[in-house]
């Protein structure tokens, strides 16, 4: 697997197993594996019916073809949020990954299609479209939102997922300056191409952007405004984790990131634009495994590793 600094959390209401297997039957080669479990003692009330129960389930979805991976994290919890649109996964089907065989990615395009929209919904047909040849957009039975892109094998060669942040209600046409403020945050960090409407489009201005990009160390993250007004916005349905090296950088990324006092606690925050993120230190499986610790990081906002 390559180094992810940025893991997309996915909150899941009671079926975190069963979505980690649906994932790992419809990518091709991925794997599911539960990660965690509650414990049995030093839960809230609240939290007593999943005691022995899964926590989080680690899904590994590889390439086409290649050595890298991206991990998503699934949340088993209950029912306080769910995904949206707001923030959803393009999946890259780059000819280059099929040895320049466009008809191969276009047939593995199609398959995880139809394993994707079974039980789901189509936000976006799939077919032919001014920025790709053969494109969808899909929420699937989860309420995970996919995109599905054949990409041109002459641009700049991307990852094979790259999550995608939509700017819409309060932080409509605010995705150039997301990118500018991210890039500014994150260490190793750097903005790609900006592409602007050009005109008015709905609520978006004709400087806000159809689409722009940014990448923290090797990973890649697409933003847009929205076209369309839309019913939703960022939350803690689909969450950014953010693994640090030590302490210091968890305050770091803290101080930076955290603009909603009362969206703090257990290392979530949300930042100026709505979106979650969880500050957590990368030995965090290793914390969680000290007497009491459970029961102790349910106590913070920021996580402090001396506290555990």
């Amino acid at each position: 697997m390559s180094a992810q600094k940025i893991i997309p959390n996915i909150w899941c209401d009671r079926n975190a197993e069963q979505a980690g297997a649906f994932y790992a039957e419809a990518f091709p080669g991925a794997r599911s594996t539960v990660e965690a479990r509650y414990p049995d003692t030093g839960l809230l009330d609240f939290q007593q019916q999943f005691a022995g129960e899964p926590l989080t389930v680690a899904v590994e979805i590889p390439e086409p073809r290649g050595t890298d991976s991206t991990r998503l994290t699934l949340i088993n919890a209950g029912d306080e949020f769910a995904p949206n649109p707001s923030i959803s996964f393009m999946v890259n089907f780059d000819p280059l990954m099929f040895d320049g065989d466009e008809a191969a990615a276009r047939t593995r395009l199609d398959r995880l299609w139809g394993a994707l929209s079974e039980g789901g919904r189509e936000l976006m047909p799939l077919g032919e479209y001014p920025f790709s040849a053969h494109y969808g957009w899909v929420q699937d039975r989860f309420g995970v939102s996919w995109q599905l892109m054949l990409t041109d094998p002459s641009g700049e060669p991307r990852p094979f997922i790259v999550p995608s942040l939509m700017f819409s209600g309060a932080a409509q046409n605010r995705a150039s300056e997301a990118i500018d403020f991210y890039t500014s945050v994150f260490d190793d960090a750097a903005a790609g191409g900006r592409f602007p409407y050009g005109a008015p489009t709905g609520p978006a201005t004709a400087d806000a952007l159809m689409y722009g990009e940014f990448r923290v160390g090797g990973q890649w993250f697409a933003v847009m405004d929205s076209g369309v007004e839309q019913q939703f916005e960022f939350g803690c349905g689909v969450s950014l984790e953010v693994q640090c090296t030590d302490q210091a950088e968890i305050d770091r990324l803290w101080e930076a990131l955290s603009a909603v006092p009362e969206a703090e606690q257990c290392g979530w925050l949300a930042d100026r634009f709505g979106v979650s993120w969880q500050i957590v230190p990368a030995d965090m499986a290793e914390l969680m495994q000290r007497p009491d610790a459970y029961e102790h990081m349910m106590g913070m906002k920021k996580l402090v590793i001396a506290d555990f």
